[in-house]
């Protein structure tokens, strides 16, 4: 049995000639030799326009509520910081700094006092203590490590470009690219 068939909005002709054994459905309807065939009623239900479809899209960023109690909103204490400077524990001031860096903090002035503090425990340790620092830091304290650096090349100031390089060098031998991609594609800024 040959049939053409042809479908318009609600509905569907069937045309051939009929061969026994074949089944038709009740909803068909005999015209001479046309069969009309009626669509199920609920293709023109318009439910699928309630559905929300921007709720899907990645692109659409809602912050997560639970930052704030994952990170202090503090920082690092200064005092702290400037006490174990003092003593010569460049390493362990910076440990710090990283340990208690305010990522979910929206408070912009508490990041500001956070990078003042990094970006001086960054300068006071020399060159040749980079690498023995850096390689003291665990995986994630790089990558914060990077957020810090990248945001001193935002503000210069005397001297600093050169030795943030430096750090920058350092912090890439460990981190890699990987390092780069996490720092440059996170949403928690310092």
């Amino acid at each position: 049995m040959s049939l053409f068939t042809h479908r318009g909005p609600g509905w569907t002709i069937v045309i051939g000639r009929v061969v026994k054994g074949v089944i038709i459905p009740s909803n068909f309807k005999w015209f001479g030799k046309k069969y009309i065939f009626k669509m199920a009623k609920n293709t023109r239900s318009a439910a699928f326009r309630k559905i929300d479809v921007d709720e899907y899209n990645e692109d659409n960023y809602k912050e997560e509520e639970t930052v704030e109690l994952q990170s202090p909103v503090t920082g690092p204490d200064e005092s702290e910081i400037t006490l174990l400077l003092n003593q010569g524990k460049g390493g362990e001031a910076l440990r710090n700094c990283l340990r208690n860096a305010p990522l979910g903090s929206k408070n912009q002035q508490v990041k500001d006092n956070a990078m003042s503090v990094t970006l001086r425990v960054l300068m006071s340790i020399k060159s040749s203590q980079m690498d023995e620092v850096i390689q003291s830091l665990e995986p994630d304290q790089v990558d914060i490590l990077m957020k810090y650096i990248y945001r001193g090349f935002e503000a210069p100031t005397e001297g600093s470009s050169s030795h943030l390089l430096s750090w920058h060098e350092k912090a890439f031998a460990v981190g890699g690219l990987g390092c780069i991609t996490r720092v440059l594609s996170d949403r928690k800024r310092v």
